[in-house]
Parts: C-alpha cells; structure tokens; sequence
C-alpha cells in the first residue's frame, strides 16, 4: 500500500474543495472539476509508480468524506494476477478501510476507463461516482465499447465523469507502450 492511503487534504487542499468550491458555486456538485482534477493527479501519481515496477500505468484512488482511503496501481506483472488491476486493488483496499463491501458515498478516480471486469466490481460495490480519465477504445466498459455502469438492465447505475486531465493520463500510457516497442527492437 502506498504512503497515499488514507492521506487527508493539507490545508490548502482542504480551502480549495471547501471554499473555493462553494465561492464558484459548485458544492452542490459534489467535488466538481477543481476537486476532480485534483485527486486525478493523485490517481496520476499512482500510475507513475506503476512505471516504475514496469506495470501498465494505470492508478486508482477512492475517495470517501473527502479524504483518500485506497490507493493503487495496476500489479499484473508482480503479482502474476490477472485480476490485479489498480481499481479492483483500490476496490479492496477501500472496503477493508470501511469494513463494508457497500461502497456507497465513495468516489473511485481512475486514470484509464475501467474494463468489463472492474465496471463489475464498481457495480457490485455500489460505488456511485467514477472519474476517469483516457478512455480506452479497446477494452473500456464504460463509455466506448459498453456502458455497463448505465445499463438501465442493472440494478445498480453510476455517476460518471470522463475525460478528466484526459491528455496526462492518455501520455504516461503512450510513452509506456513506446518504450516497451523501443526496448524490443533493440
């Protein structure tokens, strides 16, 4: 578990989501756009600690009562788990921190649109919010290949929040698969 786990907002974190939201009129959207680019870059953060257990950079982060209670990033690789992806992992690592499999009042933040299996696991946690950021047209179940987390057949829907600091979180993937190329053709 990262040193992020359970870290709480230093004080100019904490004016910017309580007062600087509620003078731009947005408490009453939740975290709105400030709050939601400020815990993508910690998502952000995550996935660069991905890169450098050369894992695919995609970092999660769950929020509750405004305070970070899991982080992670994917761990494939290291953990030769094919479900070890950074939100199953944050998934996990936040309902033990609750000690409930309900999620609710939670915020999952992500840096890539999650897959089939962790739209799943969103929807059995009954997270509400999800914030990604880069949309992935090859595998992602939330906007671009299904809308799993807003088919009205299921029991459960989310609120959903793409596209956040979208171009960061798409780079650190491009730059990734580049130098894994670069590395075979040597």
């Amino acid at each position: 578990m990262s040193e992020l786990n359970s870290m709480e907002f230093d004080d100019a974190d904490s004016w910017m989501l309580e007062e600087g939201l509620e003078s731009l009129g947005l408490e009453s959207l939740g975290l709105g756009a400030l709050g939601d680019e400020h815990f993508m870059r910690r998502a952000l953060q995550q996935a660069e600690l991905a890169v450098q257990q050369d894992e695919v950079p995609v970092g999660a982060i769950v929020v509750h009562a405004n305070k970070i209670i899991a982080t992670a990033f994917n761990q494939r690789e290291q953990l030769a788990d094919p479900t070890a992806h950074a939100e199953m992992i944050a998934i996990t690592q936040a309902a033990s921190h609750l000690n409930s499999w309900r999620l609710i009042d939670c915020t999952l933040f992500v840096t890539l649109e999650p897959c089939p299996m962790c739209a799943g696991a969103i929807l059995q946690s009954r997270i509400p919010r999800v914030v990604y950021g880069a949309l992935d047209p090859k595998a992602g179940a939330v906007v671009s290949l299904y809308q799993l987390l807003n088919d009205p057949r299921l029991n459960h829907r989310c609120e959903v929040v793409g596209g956040v600091l979208a171009s960061d979180c798409g780079q650190i993937l491009t730059d990734f698969f580049e130098h894994k190329r670069k590395l075979r053709k040597k």
